[in-house]
């Protein structure tokens, strides 16, 4: 009689350790969710001021494509302004210089407050560097991918199609 005491004793402790495994597994699966969900940031448009020309950037689509570029690199203004994808662009210069918009490509500027809070929320270490961003609500986009830096603005068209 002690054995079979014994083997359900075992069981138990087999199922209770089980349980625990498959609980810790569950929390942690949880967590790092949270962790990914986390690291992407969140862009206001009502609270981070852009301008096109000289009129205030208010944005209509659901999902933009950024791309963070600088001015003083030979024909990038016009390689963006040429660019033609499905999804709408969002060029922001680091010298913000006024370009006028084209039929798929929206040039930003902004203050340098805005423009170093804006490099700094993101990341952004190299130029040119992409990433999308999603409509969350309203005025509010959230990133909606991880920032890549292009080697070349030629790829362009070939780096979002492989995305």
């Amino acid at each position: 009689m002690e054995k079979k005491k014994r083997g359900k004793s075992l069981l138990s402790l087999s199922t209770l350790l089980a349980s625990f495994f498959g609980a810790t597994m569950i929390a942690l699966a949880f967590a790092y969710f949270n962790y990914k969900f986390s690291e992407y940031k969140f862009i206001d448009f009502k609270e981070w001021i852009f301008y096109e020309k000289s009129d205030i950037f208010i944005p209509k689509a659901d999902k933009y494509i950024v791309v963070f570029y600088s001015s003083r690199e030979k024909g990038t203004m016009n390689k963006l302004a040429n660019t033609n994808l499905n999804i709408p662009i969002l060029a922001i210069d680091y010298y913000n210089k006024v370009r006028p918009n084209s039929k798929t490509t929206t040039f930003l500027r902004s203050g340098t407050k805005n423009s170093l809070s804006f490099i700094q929320r993101f990341n952004i270490y190299e130029s040119p560097s992409i990433f999308f961003i999603k409509k969350h609500k309203e005025s509010l986009y959230k990133q909606d991918s991880m920032i890549r830096k292009l080697d070349n603005l030629d790829k362009l068209s070939k780096e979002i199609n492989n995305l």
